[in-house]
């Protein structure tokens, strides 16, 4: 893969899920430091950790990072539907 990213699976946090998650919709860092409740400063805290752990040196290298590890679903990309509990 282009870019510097990882090529290995690495352990990501749920928060760090979340973020990138926000990160993958558009969301700014002051966005999601709004929409999680906490400081802009622990949301760019948690971008530059993730960056670090994914070898991606950007937002736009961290999202194709995500969709090619499955951790992000954009405009039903990568999406697996969850099981139905009424169809069990």
């Amino acid at each position: 893969m282009a870019g510097g990213e990882s090529q290995t699976p690495v352990s990501l946090s749920d928060r760090e899920l979340q973020i990138i998650d926000l990160v993958a919709a558009g969301l700014t860092n002051q966005e999601i430091a709004a929409k999680l409740e906490i400081s802009k400063r622990t949301v760019d805290n948690h971008i530059s950790n993730i960056l670090t752990k994914t070898g991606t040196d950007n937002r736009v290298a961290l999202v194709r990072w995500a969709l090619h590890w499955g951790k992000v679903c954009l405009n039903d990309v990568n999406c697996c539907p969850l099981p139905n509990p009424n169809n069990e």
